[in-house]
């Protein structure tokens, strides 16, 4: 969030002193909204929405003690600016003790109160910040410069040039780990929304009242454990973008609810009442085949099109091999700042790595980089360094294979075989060598009816 686009709520009864004030913040960049009552404050505005309230001692309806009182309890989060005409230390301290940012009294500087909204609105900025960094902790699992010769990427990043600076909502498709998350945050970082908050949540990691509470906010007391008002990523992303991962895991009835803030820009948390209005926007990602889930009635077809306005396809790390040199030129040098030694594959590695079909994609790629500069003993990794199904050796005879191509999915089912009998039935090892998460792992185990008590007793463990 920048300052000049900070939002300010000024609460005033004498009209002259409102305009004088908007006037005034307007002129700095600040986006003013006026009241003239206390009980104005709570009806109907969207308070989240604000980063800074002016807020007059005297008003009618509710005294501005009150109205920071009732905002405390409510878990309301502009910062508060104090005004009074009757300044005592009494009233101070009880503003301050209420939550209050900042105290003046009447007849005031303008230059005053202007130096106390810009400090009020960086500090609002900065708590911003903090609770977008706690909510993508863990929820990144890479990030960093796309590297890419290819002509499709570099399609890619020219669309995403011509379409950033919009408010269009986009969906991103492709393969697991083909780099999704990291095309949304350069959407991001190229737009106009840049210095507001990048959100993002994985669809399928909640269930739907936990999911609902993590978009959409929840009031104190709205379910078992809700001990405090919670902002949902929807507030927390305001002015912004949120990045929604997995989108077609989404059921029914949170699908619906999406759509409605959609089509509306205005959303209800939790157990609540108040409508708040949010200017959000959204960037989509699934693996899945999303055409063919709305077809068969899995995904509404009336979210696909709102969501669908830019859709850009990220193709597989098989389509696009001249990009594997610099990716692995890029993965060294990353863990090298990480501490781990750098060490170079030799020419028969690379050549493997360059034959090889990449069913995780760039993160497979990562993630037996990072392995190799851990395990491979001497100064440069070998071919006999690599994994155990990568190496030529082990892949079946010529003569064995079929005649006709195969599907990339029975490609993929045959490589998950492998990987599996390779770890013993391990899926924790395989999903990390086939640089894909458990969830999606199990999944794919499921889809491709791989029996895994027949793997394992086919291969004993060591």
């Amino acid at each position: 969030m920048s300052t000049r686009k900070a939002r300010v709520l000024v609460v005033d009864d004498d009209l002259a002193i409102c305009r004088m004030v908007e006037t005034a913040l307007e002129r700095e960049g600040f986006a003013i909204t006026t009241a003239h009552r206390g009980d104005e404050v709570f009806g109907g505005l969207p308070l989240q929405r604000f980063d800074v309230m002016v807020l007059d001692q005297q008003l009618p309806g509710q005294t501005g003690l009150e109205v920071l009182d009732r905002m405390r309890a409510a878990g309301r989060s502009p910062e508060v600016i104090m005004v009074t005409g009757f300044p005592s230390v009494q009233t101070a301290v009880e503003a301050m003790k209420g939550g209050a940012f900042d105290y003046i009294s009447k007849p005031f500087s303008l230059r005053d109160l202007v130096r106390a909204v810009h400090k009020a609105a960086d500090r609002r900025r900065l708590t911003r910040e903090n609770a977008t960094l706690r909510s993508m902790v863990a929820q990144t699992p890479f990030a960093g410069p796309i590297v890419s010769d290819s002509p499709q990427i570099q399609e890619i990043l020219e669309r995403i040039r011509r379409v950033a600076s919009a408010s269009a909502p986009v969906l991103i498709t492709g393969e697991t780990g083909t780099g999704k998350g990291l095309m949304a945050k350069t959407i991001h970082s190229q737009s106009d929304r840049s210095d507001e908050p990048f959100t993002q949540l994985n669809c399928s990691a909640f269930q739907d009242q936990l999911f609902e509470s993590e978009l959409f906010g929840h009031t104190k007391g709205a379910f078992t454990g809700a001990a405090t008002t919670k902002p949902g990523l929807f507030e927390v992303a305001d002015g912004g973008t949120l990045f929604l991962d997995e989108i077609a895991e989404l059921s029914p009835a949170m699908q619906a609810k999406l759509l409605l803030v959609l089509d509306t820009g205005e959303l209800r948390q939790v157990g609540g009442t108040a409508v708040r209005k949010v200017d959000v926007r959204i960037v989509a990602a699934t693996n899945e085949d999303v055409e063919a889930r709305v077809e068969s009635g899995a995904f509404r077809r009336d979210l696909y099109f709102r969501l669908n306005v830019v859709h850009l396809h990220v193709p597989p790390l098989r389509e696009r091999r001249q990009d594997i040199d610099g990716l692995i030129e890029h993965y060294l040098d990353r863990f090298q700042r990480q501490g781990l030694q750098r060490k170079p594959f030799s020419p028969t590695a690379r050549d493997i790595l360059r034959d090889y079909a990449w069913p995780g994609n760039v993160r497979e790629l990562a993630n037996l980089v990072e392995t190799m500069l851990l395990l491979a003993p001497g100064r440069m990794i070998e071919a006999a360094d690599l994994p155990s199904h990568l190496s030529p050796g082990n892949m079946p005879p010529r003569e064995s294979m079929p005649e006709q191509p195969m599907s990339l999915s029975e490609m993929e089912r045959l490589h998950i075989i492998r990987t599996l009998e390779h770890t013993t039935g391990l899926k924790a090892r395989a999903a990390k060598i086939l640089g894909v998460d458990i969830k999606t792992l199990n999944r794919k185990i499921r889809s491709y009816n791989i029996d895994l008590q027949q793997l394992t007793s086919a291969t004993p463990r060591s």
